[in-house]
């Protein structure tokens, strides 16, 4: 009687152990996998922005953007063009304001 219980028991010891053994590589693929998403996600700052500008700088990029898109639209005649050069500077803003006031991190 006392063998075979052993033997019951040493099989149930051998499952927990393969359980255990499937849980821990789980555990250590989940690991290696959240490690590497935190590598490769950028950090963002406290306010959740990658790049952080000034108030002052945010307003002078709205206003020098609407002057400039109402300039184009006072000074051009032909309404084809406007729209062209009106998406053409919607476009170009954020390379221009990169270039300009460089990244900041």
């Amino acid at each position: 009687m006392s063998k075979e219980r052993a033997r019951r028991r040493a099989e149930r010891l051998a499952v927990l152990e393969k359980e255990k053994a499937v849980r821990a590589r789980k555990v250590a693929r989940r690991g290696r996998r959240q490690a590497l998403v935190r590598r490769l996600k950028p950090r963002f700052g406290r306010d959740g922005r990658l790049y952080h500008r000034s108030r002052r700088q945010r307003i002078g990029i709205v206003v020098v953007t609407l002057l400039a898109v109402a300039a184009v639209w006072t000074l051009i005649p032909d309404l084809a063009l406007r729209i062209i050069l009106t998406a053409m500077l919607v476009l170009a803003v954020p390379a221009l304001v990169v270039v300009v006031l460089g990244r900041r991190a």
